[in-house]
């Protein structure tokens, strides 16, 4: 089984995975990077009084807003006015880590309930939405559409872990140890994939993976990532039906029985 998470995140999958009997290979497929520049995450950050809502879409953005604020001496105090919305139960528990509450987090994981979930909420209000570099624009677009604020900041970005690319192949040509199933966590993962087995180094192309030459099955976290899948041609053989890690361990223990 082949887990592509980044390298300091893969231990709940891979740990959960290998409780159910796996054999586990890890190979990153991501990499969490700063971002070029901090200016506009610390810029708000100063001047957090003047939001509303503060929403935080992953783990790797909790820890990159709180370490700015450490660095910045701006703690505590500061975020007690705001409300928290959290894409997710892994996120939300990032955020109580560092002692402040979750006010809303939506019952499936993902953008389009975070906005349905603050629907009745952000008129009028100004939003504060830290993530990655490159995400998908839903939650600033619709909650602009309801009449909310909203100031995107890029806390961290991702890269594709150049390191792996031989491994990868390596590892998918392997007769002996060619892993039966391949989990992606999300729609980062599953892009930097096929831009590692791309022929040409650093483009992404299609992976062309038939079934006659390619025996393993596809794990996806959910929705989002599954249809990044079929966006490539791949296929999607296992879904969590919750969104989450545990969500996507409890699916591949489904499928093996």
């Amino acid at each position: 089984m082949l887990v592509g998470r980044a390298r300091h995140q893969a231990s709940a999958l891979s740990v959960g995975l290998r409780d159910l009997g796996a054999d586990v290979v890890e190979i990153p497929f991501i990499e969490i990077r700063r971002p070029q520049s901090y200016k506009a995450l610390d810029e708000a950050l100063k001047n957090l009084s003047e939001y509303d809502w503060l929403i935080l879409t992953s783990v790797n953005g909790v820890e990159a807003l709180w370490e700015r604020l450490r660095r910045l001496r701006n703690g505590g105090k500061a975020m007690r006015h705001l409300k928290v919305a959290a894409i997710g139960p892994a996120t939300r528990d990032a955020v109580e880590r560092h002692g402040a509450k979750v006010n809303v987090m939506p019952r499936e994981y993902i953008a389009e309930s975070v906005v349905a979930s603050l629907r009745r909420k952000v008129k009028g209000k100004r939003v504060l939405l830290a993530r990655a570099k490159v995400a998908r624009d839903v939650i600033p677009r619709e909650l602009r559409k309801l009449g909310a604020r909203v100031d995107v900041v890029e806390a961290y970005e991702t890269g594709i872990p150049q390191s792996s690319r031989q491994r990868l192949r390596a590892a998918l040509k392997s007769a002996g140890r060619r892993p039966d199933v391949i989990a992606f966590t999300s729609s980062s993962t599953v892009r930097n994939f096929v831009a590692l087995l791309a022929r040409t180094r650093g483009r992404v192309g299609r992976a062309h993976m038939s079934r006659e030459d390619n025996p393993w099955r596809l794990a996806s976290i959910g929705p989002v990532t599954s249809s990044t899948l079929r966006e490539f041609g791949l296929p999607v053989d296992i879904e969590a039906a919750a969104y989450t890690i545990p969500g996507l361990i409890k699916a591949i223990a489904k499928s093996r029985q």
